[in-house]
């Protein structure tokens, strides 16, 4: 005999491990795409939501298309902006992409 039946039946210690250790760099790379891709993201989408939801009228915005407006009418889902004086454009509000600090068209 040229293998002893004790090394003939023995499965390897690490025999159920070997499968667990196959997929742990995938579902680490899914971890890592959450924290580093999806979760900041969606804090983004966040903020931003609550940003156009608490705009009001005097407001001055830049817009997604880069244009420059004080807010003369807030509505349901379309805000409308003051572009230059007497000219009103009507945008949506997710459309609105940064909130500029009181005085900023003066100094443009």
């Amino acid at each position: 005999m040229l293998i002893s039946p004790a090394f003939a039946q023995a499965a390897g210690g690490f025999g159920d491990m070997g499968q667990w250790t196959g997929l742990l760099p995938i579902v680490l790379m899914f971890v890592l795409l959450y924290f580093m891709l999806i979760r900041p993201q969606m804090k983004r989408a966040k903020e931003h939501k609550a940003m156009t939801e608490a705009l009001q009228k005097g407001e001055e915005v830049i817009t997604s298309g880069g244009v420059l407006g004080k807010i003369t009418k807030v509505g349901e889902a379309y805000i409308a902006l003051e572009v230059a004086p007497g000219v009103e454009v009507s945008v949506q509000k997710s459309a609105i992409q940064t909130l500029l600090p009181k005085g900023t068209l003066k100094s443009i």
